[in-house]
């Protein structure tokens, strides 16, 4: 499995500062190439242009916390947390319900009393 990981193309974790300006203040906000792909591709979906999507990010956490604490990594947080529902979207159809989490396994013991029982 680590291979998969290891063999990353290092470009994809080379981090690139951005200068943006958020309410006519110019800050400048670091992070890895793979997270400016992942952010650039939610706001082609949300019509947006990616700084304007950073700029809405930042006002819906200060409405909501009253503050914007560590948000190079609330960002990064963001963008695996939009990998993972659409990972789940595109696992299930449609129309089917969202599930509770799949319990674990039956242990090989259990399977063969299960199958001399029926």
């Amino acid at each position: 499995m680590c291979d998969f990981f290891v063999k990353a193309d290092p470009i994809l974790y080379e981090q690139r500062s951005r200068p943006m300006r958020i309410h006519g203040m110019l800050t400048s906000i670091r992070l890895e190439n793979m997270v400016w792909d992942i952010l650039a591709e939610m706001a082609e979906e949300e019509g947006c242009t990616t700084n304007a999507l950073i700029s809405l990010f930042h006002d819906e956490v200060l409405a909501h916390r009253g503050e914007v604490p560590n948000f190079a990594s609330f960002l990064r947080v963001t963008c695996m947390r939009y990998l993972r529902r659409r990972l789940n979207q595109n696992a299930l159809p449609a129309s089917a319900p969202m599930l509770p989490p799949a319990s674990p396994p039956a242990s090989p013991r259990v399977l063969a009393l299960t199958r001399t029982a029926t």
